[in-house]
Formats: structure tokens, sequence, C-alpha cells
């Protein structure tokens, strides 16, 4: 008998031996073979977020000493923040002007969304190009036009100029918390957009009509069967909004002024000009768990109200 055969034989009795425990798990569990195979961009992503995180983390308990840091431990940056009404001050106006963004960015774009899922039969993917086609061009070349068109001698005020309804520009347009709420909800509108539009999709058209047979209007249509189902693409749009555009500091920078500043132009200063990395990673970690907290506060009461309409 040959060698190849008897290794074609062996072959059988080997596997489940060699194979284990993690091998059945494998074999029986669709979901651990699914977890395997996003291990390795789950070990990379844990990697690059989970040390830069421990960086900070462990930075926010050292202090600056001129050019160098002090290593000893100690909880003075946290102390500082809660002393300086100015950090908490910023830090509020940051969850207030991101959450202002948030809400108007989602009512913007799920009438969009919908419009498109329900109402347009051909062409749809024509559709969501043109609708994302404006977020192509530079986030810094947005920001800019919208300078243009909120500045004293932009568009809007030259307009209300020259129809003889202003004498004088007006001045809460630019460099004020309006211009980074609006300017923020231009430029991620179509992170909003996508995730609102599959989740629209996905419902089943057959529910629809069934309401439709039991004597639901449209309104109350919508409010029992479309918004109920179409909530995971709202929580997706509104976090993928929330998260960035509370620390973002470009548009507040350029527009914002002294009344739109937040609290990342105050973490940019502590890494940059201010050169006091200890006291930039604290802001840090302290934005990063008041964000965490609000967003699993908000999945949840979300989840809540869903399963209250369901």
């Amino acid at each position: 008998m040959s060698d190849q055969t008897l290794q074609t034989r062996s072959a059988p009795v080997a596997t489940p031996a060699t194979a284990g425990r993690f091998g059945r798990l494998m074999q029986r569990s669709e979901a651990s073979r699914g977890y395997a195979l996003l291990a390795p961009s789950l070990i990379f992503l844990g990697v690059v977020i989970l040390v830069p995180f421990g960086i900070l983390l462990v930075m926010s308990f050292w202090t600056a000493s001129g050019f160098g840091f002090d290593t000893n431990f100690t909880t003075a940056n946290y102390q500082k923040f809660f002393e300086r009404p100015i950090y908490t001050a910023l830090l509020n106006r940051s969850l207030f002007i991101s959450g202002m963004v948030t809400v108007f960015t989602v009512l913007l774009c799920y009438p969009m969304a919908y419009y498109v899922a329900f109402h347009v039969h051909r062409h749809k993917m024509l559709w969501i190009v043109l609708m994302t086609l404006p977020f192509w061009t530079s986030y810094l070349l947005r920001v800019f036009a919208w300078k243009v068109v909120l500045g004293y001698e932009g568009v809007i005020n030259s307009a209300l100029m020259n129809m003889g309804l202003i004498e004088a520009p007006l001045e809460f347009l630019l460099y004020s918390q309006q211009a980074v709420i609006i300017t923020l909800a231009h430029a991620w509108a179509a992170f909003a957009i996508l995730p609102l539009y599959v989740s629209l999709e996905k419902i089943d058209k057959s529910l629809l009509e069934a309401a439709t047979d039991l004597g639901d209007g449209p309104v109350r249509r919508f409010f029992r069967i479309t918004l109920p189902l179409s909530l995971p693409g709202v929580i997706s749009a509104s976090l993928l909004i929330f998260i960035p555009t509370t620390g973002d500091y470009i548009t507040p920078a350029l527009l914002g002024g002294p009344d739109g500043a937040m609290i990342g132009n105050l973490i940019q200063k502590q890494f940059g000009p201010i050169n006091n990395w200890p006291m930039g990673a604290a802001l840090s970690i302290i934005l990063m768990l008041c964000i965490a907290t609000i967003s699993l506060v908000f999945i949840l009461l979300t989840l809540f109200v869903r399963k209250r309409v369901s």
C-alpha cells in the first residue's frame, strides 16, 4: 500500500483530534466563524485605538515641567479642570453645539433618505451619488465656502442689503455658534444620509401596505412602522455626527470666534502653543468619557422608546 493511500485513509481520523475544541466550536457556530474572520481587523483596530488611549490615560496623570514631563502620579490636571469654570463651560458648549448639529442634520437628511428609499424606483444609486457629490470636496474648502457665504460682505448679507431688507451686515451670521452649527451640519450631512437610507430601504413594504389596509393614514403609518423600524439608522447617523463634531476644532477656529470656541480648540492649544501635553491628555480623557456616557444613554433611551412604540 502506497504512502499516499495511508495518508488519505488516516486524514478523517486525524482531523478532529488536531482541531480540538476550537475546531468543533468553529464547525458548530456560525457566529464563531464570523468572529474568526473579523479577528485580524479587530486586533488591528484594538491596537491602534487602545494603545494611544492608554498613552493618553497615563500621560493625563503627569504634569508639564519645562519642555519635559514630571512622571510622578498626580490628579492635578483633573482637579484643575473642575476648579476652572472656563473648562467646564467649553465642554458644555461643545456638547450643546454637537447636540444641535446632530438634531438638525438628522432632521434635514431624513426626508431626503426617505424620498430616495420609498419614492425613487429607478437609478437609486445615481440619486445617492448626487446627494453626496458636494461632499467630495475638501472639508476645509467647504468651511471656507461657508465663511464666504456668512461673511459680513458675503452672499447672504450682500443679497439682503441689495434688496433693501437690512441697512448693515448681520453680525451674528459669522463668528458665532450659529455659524459653527450650520457649517458642521452641512459638513457631516453625508454621514447621516447613508445610514438613514440603508435603514429605510430595508423596511418591508408589505408592512406599510398592511397598515394602509387596516385604516392607518400616512402620519400614523409613519410613526407606528416607518420610524420605529428606521431607528437603527437614526442611532447610527446620530452617533456618527455627535462623536466627531464634539471634538472638532477646525470649524470653531475659522467660523466660531470667541463665542463659538469649543473644547477641541482648547485641547489643540494644549498640545500646540501651550505645550502642556498632560493637561491636553486629561481634557481628552474627560471629553471621551462624556461622549461615551451620553452615547450610551442615548442608545438605551432610543431602544426603550422603540420597544414601547413597537
